[in-house]
Parts: structure tokens; sequence; C-alpha cells
């Protein structure tokens, strides 16, 4: 489903992403873990087009992501092409992100209609569906204010759903919640998980990678240090950097 081959990013004279590799099959659940400054959410954002890679390519499922090839030449999409890629590709930001002038179920309703051009009332039934998919039936009307960060999440998680995605990417999803709400937003994620969703976690959560995770990936200055099944990672750690890092978390 995904294929990141040899992918380089700089801003200026600082060097993000050092030639990453990674394959995430389709249904899998793959986990980013790794200190901050190492790439992570720089990683994520060059596979939806968010941020243009400087070497390498990204494909998902099968279709490159920001270009076309022509003969041995890249060229980049039109921005309305890359729009359309990006709808297949659902991303959940840290900071929920979400219009604070428009209701939950607006907010959700939103990219179906203005990006699929869904009918909006088939856009809002199958909002509702998505709302009471993360438990959140009862909130269609509200204001994403008058909800909790944890309830903005999952507002947000059910937003991407609603281009049903071929992968869904999370940038720290918990990052921003009180440890109380943690919790409510993980069990999502992993119910998710459970229905063979595709997704890539960058999250500091290492009980939610060691549970759900078919493979996580440690990263560090720019570069995948490690990666294999939770157990191994996790637990048998073959690189230093990886140990060190555990050390610190677990």
């Amino acid at each position: 489903m995904v294929e990141v081959r040899a992918v380089h990013k700089s801003f200026g004279s600082l060097h993000v992403l050092k030639g990453v590799d990674l394959r995430v099959g389709r249904g899998e659940v793959t986990v980013v873990l790794g200190p901050s400054g190492s790439g992570k959410s720089t990683l994520l954002r060059t596979i939806n087009h968010l941020e243009k890679v400087d070497a390498g390519r990204v494909a998902v499922d099968g279709s490159l992501i920001g270009y076309r090839r022509s003969g041995d030449k890249l060229y980049e999409l039109r921005e309305r092409d890359v729009l359309k890629q990006r709808t297949r590709i659902g991303f959940v930001f840290q900071n929920f992100n979400l219009f604070p002038h428009l209701t939950v179920l607006e907010n959700i309703v939103e990219a179906p209609v203005s990006a699929l051009k869904r009918p909006r009332a088939a856009a809002e039934r199958a909002a509702r569906e998505l709302l009471a998919r993360v438990g959140l039936a009862d909130k269609a009307d509200a204001h994403p204010e008058q909800l909790s960060g944890g309830q903005q999440q999952r507002v947000a998680i059910a937003r991407a759903l609603a281009l049903e995605p071929k992968l869904l990417l999370f940038d720290e999803p918990t990052s921003a919640l009180d440890p109380e709400l943690v919790g409510e937003v993980l069990d999502v994620i992993k119910d998710l998980a459970r229905q063979g969703t595709t997704m890539i976690v960058v999250t500091h959560e290492i009980g939610f990678a060691r549970e759900v995770a078919d493979t996580v990936v440690f990263m560090d200055d720019g570069r995948v240090v490690e990666q294999g099944a939770p157990a191994d990672v996790l637990d048998r750690p073959r690189h230093d950097r990886t140990r060190a890092f555990l050390s610190k978390v677990l």
C-alpha cells in the first residue's frame, strides 16, 4: 500500500530526512517511534505531499504521490491533482484542526461535499454513522469549543474517515491530550486496526505500539535505524540508539 524509497528532505541547511525507506502492506499498522526532531512528522507529510521530497519517491496503492512519470523523468502534478490524491490519504493531526465556526456534523460533511461532490444529504447520513462509530452520536450539533480534547480528536478521526481513504496517517494523535483522555482516542484507533485499516501512526505510546502494530519503526536523525515486529524492536532492539531511547520511555 505504501512505498517510500530513498526519500530526502531538507529545510534550508537542515537535512531532516536522509534516505528513508519504508514499506507498509495493505491492512497493516505501522507505528513510528523516535525522539523529537528525528523526522517522523516530516516523513508523514511527504507521504501525502504536504512536503515535497527533494530526492526519492513515495507511492501509495501503486500511484506516485505528487508526481507523474514520463519515460525516465518525473513531473510534478498540478495542485488540483495533488488534492485529488490527498482525498485517498486521511491525515489526523495532533492539534485536531477542526473548523471552529462549523458544527461537528458540518466539519465532517465539508470535505465529502466540496472535494468529492457528494450530495449533502448522503454525506450527512454517512457523517452521523461515523460519529456513532467513534462514540459521539450525540455531539453532531455541538461546536468544537464545546468538546473535550479527546472528543475533538475523535471528530477529527471521523472527518478523515469521511473521505473513505485507502490510508490513514496519524501524527502524534494523543500528544495534545490530557492523560485521562488518551485512552478514548487510542481505543478508536485500535478499533480501526481490528477492521483492517491501513495506518501509519507516529506516537510515543509504547503500549499502543506493542498491542496494535504489525511493524514498529524507530527513527533517529532523519534515518530509519531499526524496524521489525513489536516484540523484536521493543523487547530485543539491536541498535544502541534504539535501546537508549526505549530506556527513557519504558
